[in-house]
């Protein structure tokens, strides 16, 4: 039993003072008033970790290598060809290394958990490892060696377009059959049972990318494995993409969604830019999340999500840092209220009624809606929850606005370095003062990864 002593500390019915944690196998067991006499005391205010719902972890690589303007007219379909150019070199070896670079950061930035949204599965040339989850298994120990929280979704991906258009070269690694990708994800739940603090779901990448037979298919097999087993797919993220659905379909993506599969809350409809009112309705009825990653879809020029609408009609969103361009849960929180003022014209958007300040209701809510897009125990601090909890540095918030009202207001949208001194993910520190164990063995291992995998373009 771990006992963690906090002066100050954002529970999940609000700010309490001076409570210990008792803490058993990862799990908080018990909340109790005041210090115990063997409870290790912390230096801060402690608030929930938060869950990144989308993450591509191979990407990380290639942040900063898109941004010089591939062609007139660039666009995300122009980034993605820059992207399959890329990710043709990178091997499991590195795709490990710089999985764990990533989620070392994603610790330090205030993320505990991860939703690995994995479409990197075989070879260069396109065949299959020995092991048909080596990549998958890459990802899931460079989760191990981080202390990140993972939920691995292997991708289904079989087609490059609606149609269905067989796939191009750049996706001869991704491709799998309906039969071999039920296997994959059989095999990646062997792989979570032999790891703490992992679970497993699918990604069926996309409408573009799968049909009805195939989606409906590896949604029976998971559910048959898991029947809470969350399922995460790209949609409406692009106009192109939402044309090419209503010629081919006659529907919209999210509304042909809506129509001929079977949503439920543990559904995470990732980007859903480009969505109408009614679309908006049936989503929040179905319970499904929206998992929303703004500073990657402000770099791919995709749009901006409605959220003001969504949020005011019930709608839960998570975050995610996508193709971590950008890698803060911070900055995709401030820039998720930001594009709302920017398009209203307004201030202070997404707070409500019972939580006046905007970044303690966005922080809560999406860490909340996090959990639930990752079937995770996680997502705030209360008895019976996993223990993934931040710590801010006093000597940092104590130069902003430090009140309980303002302090993650503070936080978001006035601090100019990240104020998170410690993390704990399942019960165990993994960030102390700002440092992780691992991590100058491996940001060299990446910076000679990134440099091999930079000279191969």
């Amino acid at each position: 039993m771990r006992r963690l002593f906090a002066e100050n500390i954002l529970l999940a019915d609000g700010w309490q003072q001076d409570k210990t944690l008792h803490i058993n196998d990862g799990v908080i067991a018990k909340i109790t008033s005041g210090k115990e006499p063997d409870a290790e005391q912390v230096e801060g205010t402690v608030i929930p970790g938060m869950v990144n719902c989308h993450s591509h972890a191979f990407q990380r690589g290639f942040a900063g290598f898109s941004e010089q303007g591939s062609e007139s007219g660039d666009s995300f379909w122009t980034w993605r060809k820059i992207m399959y150019q890329f990710l043709d070199n990178i091997s499991s070896e590195q795709a490990e290394i710089i999985a764990q670079q990533l989620y070392i950061e994603m610790l330090k930035a205030g993320y505990t958990r991860v939703a690995e949204f994995h479409y990197l599965h075989h070879q260069k040339s396109g065949d299959v490892h020995n092991q048909l989850a080596a990549m998958a298994k890459a990802i899931f120990n460079a989760a191990k060696v981080s202390g990140i929280g993972i939920t691995m979704l292997p991708v289904m991906y079989r087609f490059s377009g609606f149609g269905p258009l067989a796939s191009n070269d750049g996706q001869k690694r991704f491709i799998n059959s309906v039969e071999q990708f039920n296997q994959l994800v059989s095999d990646c739940f062997d792989l979570a049972a032999q790891q703490n603090n992992a679970n497993v779901g699918i990604a069926p990448h996309s409408l573009r990318a799968v049909d009805k037979a195939s989606l409906v298919a590896a949604v029976s097999h998971v559910r048959s494995l898991d029947d809470k087993a969350p399922v995460h797919i790209h949609i409406a993220e692009q106009q192109k993409e939402v044309q090419d659905c209503v010629a081919h379909y006659g529907k919209r993506p999210v509304q042909w969604l809506l129509d001929n599969i079977e949503l439920d809350q543990h559904w995470c409809l990732i980007h859903a830019t480009h969505i109408d009112d009614s679309e908006i309705a049936g989503m929040i009825a179905s319970k499904a999340i929206t998992g929303i990653c703004p500073t990657t879809e402000a770099n791919l020029g995709d749009g901006i999500f409605s959220t003001t609408q969504f949020m005011a009609d019930g709608g839960q969103v998570a975050i995610g840092s996508d193709s971590h361009i950008s890698v803060s849960a911070i900055e995709e929180l401030r820039l998720l209220e930001y594009s709302q003022r920017l398009i209203r014209q307004q201030r202070a958007i997404l707070a409500t009624v019972e939580t006046k300040s905007v970044g303690q209701n966005l922080w809560q809510h999406t860490a909340r809606a996090g959990a639930k897009s990752t079937n995770s125990n996680t997502g705030e601090l209360a008895v019976g929850k996993q223990a993934d909890l931040l710590v801010l540095d006093k000597q940092q918030t104590k130069l902003f606005a430090n009140q309980n009202q303002f302090i993650i207001d503070s936080m978001i949208f006035a601090s100019q370095q990240t104020p998170i001194k410690d993390v704990m993910v399942n019960g165990r520190w993994v960030i102390v003062d700002g440092q992780h164990k691992q991590q100058q063995k491996s940001a060299e291992n990446f910076a000679k990864t990134l440099q091999a995998l930079g000279n191969n373009r």
